[in-house]
């Protein structure tokens, strides 16, 4: 493995694990108010293109990555519909 196959891994691991500190925080406290709800749209956007086209070229670093940005971001959706609804009331 060449050094910038090291480097790429090791960026992917990181993006991978960019929401995971967020979805944590949320989960713990039950709320999202200050949390971005279009933020994770566009990333959940973005992560999915991006998984689309990992798939294109068969480069399972992008597409595993991306899924996992994905579900992360869409479980950070969820978790903000469910707390805002629940603290609406």
């Amino acid at each position: 493995m060449v050094l910038s196959q090291i480097v790429g891994c090791i960026a992917a691991f990181f993006n991978a694990v960019t929401f995971v500190p967020q979805v944590c925080k949320t989960w713990k406290t039950k709320s999202a108010g200050d949390v971005s709800i279009q933020m994770f749209v566009i990333s959940t956007t973005n992560a999915s293109l991006w998984s689309i086209y990992g798939i294109g070229i068969n480069d399972p670093i992008v597409y595993t990555v991306n899924t996992i940005v994905f579900l992360l971001s869409v479980i950070q959706i969820i978790l903000k519909v469910k707390y805002d609804r629940a603290n609406k009331k």
